[in-house]
């Protein structure tokens, strides 16, 4: 392996036995021990199933984790993503040795410092300071080095007050911030944090990550971090590993990562119809019939150039004569960031509309907003859409339902097309004057 190579997978899978654990018959229960007791491989193991929540399967194998084949470089901040039941925790307890695997190995450079869920590796009689050397003893760490390490510790952790006092005495808040305090500041080369930061206070999460940042790019250390959050996953991590189903989707670049796993299972479909809109909540005054996303030059698309307008169009039924509604979106970008909302309400440059601010009769409408060119950045987009009624409160609700993507290609700006930041891009003018020769 190389040097350069923190973290190396070959054909890493892992598979739990379901119910009981025995083949069915004594002569077979020893054949299988002495197999495992001499490091062999199970030789009366099934070939199971993937580890499809959505599916009733059929055997008592669940492979967890199966065939996964990779490389994290050292210094990479690489997060984790998947749905429920992916494999994500497994591969991090493969990783932490917590666990072994069924077939494959990985290989590991540096020694792992790990937080897995609330009080992983902490001995709960042991007070604070007891279990600080502890988990640097676990580490291979000297009681010297340790000890250097100790206040900055105690204090990142803000339980100076209790740190003599045994851990199972802790808080829930109390025990994760000492544990990531830990793992964070004592000295391996590999870092993996679990989920576990839910647990904690919002101030002490963006403490967490600015922690892991400053490990990643100031220390030049390894980081692996499984979140669904995907603002954090964003701001701290370069790559990303996607798994589903235990097996391995895609390693690549973080904002390619998020895109395919918000993406995965959607189409980016440009017209939905009534059978089809998934509507989380209905109204007695109105019901959507039509949602649709046009471009005035290619008709109906759910891709746009960047200077393209996008043109939003919702039809709709009233359902009772004399009610007034008005229709709404969302603009939401793949991290659930708001971009924007509106509803069909009269702006100062434009003329009111007929139906604006009138009851309305029963009978199918079509009210149309346009995006304009030049305004959203390069990135994939989601929609969801509103009917609201005028007491606020019987609204109908489909949420996420349109998809778009804008794309900037050759030189339609022609300005710098590379990756730009922020929500939105708008196209602003700007004036230069010469105001002095000096």
């Amino acid at each position: 392996m190389s040097n350069n190579i923190a973290i190396k997978a070959e054909h890493l899978s892992k598979a739990y036995q379901l119910g009981d654990f025995s083949t069915g018959t004594l002569g077979r229960d020893i054949e299988r021990r002495w197999a495992l007791m001499r490091g062999k491989e199970d030789p009366f193991l099934k070939i199971g199933e993937a580890n499809d929540r959505a599916v009733k399967g059929a055997s008592d194998i669940v492979w967890s984790l199966s065939d996964l084949n990779f490389e994290i470089n050292k210094g990479d901040a690489v997060g984790i993503i998947g749905r429920n039941g992916a494999g994500k925790s497994t591969l991090l307890k493969i990783l932490s040795r917590v666990t072994t695997p069924t077939t494959g190995s990985i290989k590991v450079n540096g020694r792992i410092a790990s937080l897995l869920e609330v009080g992983t590796g902490f001995h709960p009689d042991l007070t604070g300071r007891e279990n600080i050397y502890l988990n640097g003893a676990i580490l291979g760490m000297r009681k010297a080095e340790i000890t250097r390490k100790f206040d900055e510790i105690v204090d990142f952790a803000g339980v100076e007050r209790y740190v003599d006092t045994p851990v199972k005495r802790y808080s829930s808040g109390m025990y994760v911030r000492l544990a990531f305090a830990v793992a964070a500041h004592l000295e391996s080369e590999i870092l993996i944090v679990d989920e576990v930061l839910a647990v904690g206070d919002a101030d002490f999460q963006r403490k967490c990550l600015g922690k892991m940042n400053e490990v990643s790019k100031g220390e030049g250390r390894t980081v692996l971090f499984v979140s669904h959050n995907m603002a954090a996953i964003s701001t701290l991590c370069n790559k990303c590993i996607l798994l589903k189903n235990g097996s391995l989707q895609d390693l690549d670049f973080t904002h390619k990562i998020i895109d395919k796993y918000i993406t995965s299972g959607k189409e980016n479909e440009a017209e939905i119809l009534k059978d089809n809109i998934n509507v989380s909540k209905e109204s007695p005054y109105a019901a959507f019939y039509a949602l649709r996303l046009k471009s005035a030059n290619r008709g109906i698309t759910s891709s746009f150039g960047i200077n393209e307008d996008i043109i939003v169009e919702i039809e709709y039924d009233i359902l009772v004569d004399g009610c007034m509604v008005s229709p709404s979106i969302h603009l939401l970008d793949t991290l659930d960031t708001y971009v924007l909302a509106t509803f069909n309400a009269p702006s100062a440059t434009t003329e009111i509309d007929d139906f604006y601010g009138k009851p309305l009769n029963k009978g199918r409408y079509k009210s149309v907003v346009v995006i304009p060119g030049n305004f959203l950045n390069d990135n994939n987009y989601i929609i969801s859409a509103f009917l609201v009624p005028e007491n606020f409160a019987d609204l109908a609700v489909a949420e996420k339902v349109l998809m778009f993507n804008v794309t900037e290609t050759g030189d339609m700006r022609k300005e710098f097309t590379g990756k730009w930041v922020g929500l939105v891009r708008p196209r602003l003018f700007w004036k230069t004057q010469l105001i002095s020769t000096d």
